[in-house]
């Protein structure tokens, strides 16, 4: 008798032929777009829980930390997912990941919202839903060819626009519909999403399960160049803009004393900048090449945040700086993994992928609780800016210098053979 593998169930329930990349490009999106939503239910809850005081007196270190957890989970927890990806595909692997995150979803809405402590639990599991992006890069990464790859996981990638979702419907149905109503809506979704990836999704034909244990693989994989090139990176790129979706409500309402709603629809405009720049900045490293897109997008960020540190009018530099930072993040981002998919052996991405995004989540982690301890000391976030524009400047200049020769070894190899030849 023959052994009858997940993907051959999965081939014949939707058929041999009905497979098409744009149609696992979509889906892939929508999974993303979802286990993200979740990701980031707690951000806009933050400043509510601060100024409700329905957990006690918090301090702003402590909704920082709220927020910041499922970040942390969600970024190292992306390691073993993508490895895991690599073993067994993403047709295993979004399903699964999408119905774990439900149980905390549901946790936090029915026993979390009355201790800061269950919170912060309920936020540890919640990261489960952030470890998607390490699923669906190499996925989605698989179903195309090199020319497009950039554009494809560039389009992937604008399913972090969940956050945004998140930030625009989370606090309103609190408020208005009841305290555990966006939970329940949240759960739902993730559910009926759940059902559908594992009725639609495929793993693309030429797919080579990864072989080895998972230490060994991990190990060859940190040791590549890109693996920690692409590292900080993307710790800055996308980790500036995790930083900025989780912590930007608690930020405008203290520095320019927005209310809760307010403060959270601005960050959904910052939100949804970077992620209409996600997939073009994966398009334009398709036609020029990764390295001067990421260079463009970390001389903006390095601008932008210097003029964001002295504190402007909001209307209407500081809505600029921000924006501007936010398309430069979301931009930066694509090109990064244009970057992984056009460097990177078919057989690795969903390792490196693993890497490189925990390093992106734990950008995202480390900068709101700098934000935060240094506020609560000097009443400034303008240090903390500060350190955002020397950061982009450093990247920008790793970017031009060190990655420049990963992305063209050609090059590297013909400088290498012409001082050989006049030695």
């Amino acid at each position: 008798m023959n052994k009858i593998s997940v993907d051959d169930v999965a081939g014949r329930a939707i058929g041999p032929r009905s497979a098409s990349p744009w149609v696992m490009l979509a889906v892939a999106t929508v999974g993303f777009a979802v286990n993200f939503w979740a990701w980031a239910l707690l951000s806009p809850l933050g400043p509510l829980f601060r100024t409700q005081g329905t957990l006690g007196r918090l301090s702003e270190s402590d909704v920082a930390l709220l927020v910041a957890v499922p970040v942390l989970v969600g970024s190292l927890g992306r390691i073993p997912v993508g490895a895991l990806t690599d073993r067994f595909g993403g047709r295993v692997m979004f399903p699964l990941v999408t119905a774990a995150t439900i149980v905390p979803i549901l946790f936090i809405g029915f026993f979390g919202l009355d201790s800061y402590g269950a919170l912060l639990i309920g936020g540890f599991f919640l990261g489960i839903g952030g470890t998607a992006f390490a699923v669906g890069v190499p996925f989605v990464s698989a179903w195309f060819p090199p020319e497009r790859k950039g554009l494809a996981v560039g389009i992937f990638g604008a399913g972090m626009g969940g956050t945004a979702i998140s930030a625009l419907t989370t606090v309103k149905l609190y408020s208005n519909a009841g305290h555990r109503v966006p939970f329940v809506i949240t759960a739902c979704v993730m559910a009926g999403y759940a059902v559908l990836a594992w009725l639609v999704l495929r793993d693309a034909p030429n797919r080579r399960p990864a072989q080895g244990s998972f230490v060994t693989r991990l190990v060859a994989n940190a040791k590549l160049p890109i693996s920690w090139q692409a590292c900080i990176l993307y710790a800055v790129a996308f980790g500036g803009y995790v930083a900025f979706s989780v912590y930007l409500p608690s930020y405008l309402k203290t520095a320019y004393d927005l209310s809760a709603a307010d403060a959270a629809n601005r960050m959904a405009g910052f939100v949804v900048v970077a992620v209409l720049m996600r997939p073009l900045g994966g398009w334009l490293s398709d036609r020029f090449g990764p390295v001067p897109v990421l260079a463009g997008c970390y001389a903006i960020v390095a601008g932008g945040a210097a003029v964001a540190a002295t504190t402007p009018l909001l209307e209407h530099v500081g809505t600029a700086a921000f924006l501007s930072m936010a398309a430069a993040l979301g931009g930066g981002s694509g090109a990064t993994f244009a970057l992984v998919a056009k460097v990177t052996d078919p057989a690795r991405v969903g390792g490196v992928t693993g890497l490189v995004g925990a390093a992106g989540g734990l950008g995202g982690f480390v900068p709101p609780l700098i934000m935060g301890y240094v506020y609560g000391r000097t009443q400034s976030y303008g240090i903390g800016l500060t350190l955002l524009s020397v950061t982009a400047a450093l990247t920008l200049l790793l970017t031009l210098t060190i990655v420049r020769r990963t992305a063209d070894p050609t090059r590297h190899e013909h400088r290498t053979a012409t001082s050989e030849g006049a030695a």
